[in-house]
């Protein structure tokens, strides 16, 4: 029994690099929980760049393990600026296990899930002072636990509660098509929800979450994090929970037209793009410590509200995943807290525009940020 474990455990710390390959299973997996982390991810004997290690994965998954090593970079030229910098490479590998208790330990409807990654390089968006930054995974330099939870799930998943370490922003305000994407906004994360300090991947902090699908097109979900103004600085290895600043509370509601809510993950996959589905989502956080307004007036409180719409618009098979997917979002707080107080991001993608075995994607995107007139001084231009 111990050797079993064991064995179990050595595997899952030696997990192996995940290109994007679509090749076809004959079981479908279930995706099971990851956020952010989990990317289009091949299945079967190719899914992995060294394969099933001769049926040990497929073992693996069985028993509830799942795991995967991944390196993923964005690598960035700028054509022209005022500014020296020209090129920026983000690099990061990071490494990620799911457990279904329920295969492992006869534990029904009990997850865990955990990541953690290593990262670093050149940031395009600070060199070139943009609001909208070029790379939706550039961030700062570390090497840390990102995230880790416990799932519980009753009534064929109609009823879900998650504890641990997670972001806000891996699973609120997320971009549903964001693995399409390049830049920040529609590559990860509506670009200005840090104005009320919703946590980001990968510096998480403590946080509960509780999911509730009244309808098989419809959820509702509400998340209650804990504040870190400095996450980087206070948890530098993400190995200590820290309680830092006041309890930040995000809802969503979401609606699922030709698939089940129960089915929809933060993001959309090569599977789920099949037929004519689409995710309609309204969202609010609020943050009830202390801000201070253009005029230089501490207050407490703040909040932003949030709509997204994601449709797959045509499909060359109505039953397939080839075709053009259409996204668009908006963002809304209040003008007297937050300088950049709105956000517009549009965008188009062609799944499988070429004829390659190889899953491809072309898509185009379009931000708009827009700052608050109340921030700019007297005497100064709009």
């Amino acid at each position: 029994m111990y050797a079993r474990i064991l064995r179990i455990v050595i595997l899952v710390c030696a997990g192996f690099c995940t290109p994007v390959i679509p090749v076809c299973s004959q079981v479908q997996r279930e995706d099971a929980l990851a956020g952010p982390d989990s990317h289009e991810t091949g299945e079967g004997r190719h899914g992995h760049l060294f394969g099933e290690w001769g049926g040990e994965r497929t073992q693996l998954e069985q028993r509830g393990v799942r795991f995967d090593f991944q390196y993923v970079a964005d690598h960035l030229w700028n054509i022209e600026s005022e500014q020296k910098e020209r090129f920026a490479s983000w690099n990061r590998f990071r490494g990620t296990v799911d457990i279904d208790f329920g295969a492992l330990a006869e534990q029904q409807g009990l997850y865990f899930h955990a990541t953690a990654l290593w990262q670093a390089g050149g940031n395009l968006g600070a060199y070139l002072g943009l609001l909208t930054s070029p790379s939706g995974m550039s961030s700062m330099n570390t090497c840390r636990l990102d995230s880790w939870w416990f799932e519980k799930r009753w009534r064929n998943e109609r009823l879900t509660a998650r504890v641990g370490q997670f972001a806000g922003q891996d699973f609120y305000g997320t971009q549903h098509y964001a693995v399409s994407f390049i830049f920040e906004p529609i590559g990860y994360a509506l670009g200005n929800l840090f104005t009320d300090f919703e946590s980001f991947d990968p510096p998480s902090t403590p946080a509960l979450e509780v999911r509730v699908v009244p309808h098989h097109n419809l959820y509702v979900k509400s998340m209650v994090e804990a504040e870190d103004r400095e996450p980087f600085s206070h948890n530098p290895t993400g190995l200590v929970p820290q309680f830092r600043g006041v309890p930040v509370s995000i809802s969503e509601i979401g609606f699922t037209p030709g698939k089940k809510a129960t089915s929809v993950r933060t993001f959309d996959n090569v599977e789920s793009r099949k037929g004519y589905s689409g995710l309609y989502r309204f969202g609010a956080s609020y943050n009830p410590g202390k801000s201070t307004t253009a005029s230089g007036v501490v207050q407490s409180g703040n909040y932003l509200l949030y709509w997204m719409a994601n449709q797959a618009l045509w499909r060359v098979d109505p039953t397939g995943a080839r075709g053009l997917d259409g996204t668009l979002s908006f963002d809304w707080s209040p003008a007297d807290i937050n300088r950049n107080n709105t956000m517009l991001t549009a965008g188009l993608r062609f799944n499988e525009p070429l004829p390659l075995r190889i899953h491809n994607t072309m898509s185009l995107g379009y931000v708009q940020n827009r700052l608050s007139q109340q921030f700019v001084p007297k005497g100064a231009p709009p």
